[in-house]
This record gives C-alpha cells, structure tokens and sequence, in this order.
C-alpha cells in the first residue's frame, strides 16, 4: 500500500553523468535536459 501511494507523486528518472554532456531522462518522456 505504501509503494503504490509513493508511486502515485514519483517519476523514474535516469541521469547520465558519464559523458561531455549531463542528460537527465524521464521515463515516458524522454530527455528532459541536455546540458554541456
């Protein structure tokens, strides 16, 4: 019950620190930020 209420106010969420670039995914969206 309490997963399903926290998943209720929550994205997954993905960050990508390892390149040039800082890309920030949003599960459904897609990229969401793109900074050099």
């Amino acid at each position: 019950m309490f997963k399903r209420i926290l998943g209720m106010f929550s994205n997954d969420l993905a960050i990508d620190l390892g390149t040039a670039n800082t890309l920030v995914l949003v599960k459904g969206q897609g990229i969401c930020i793109n900074e050099p």
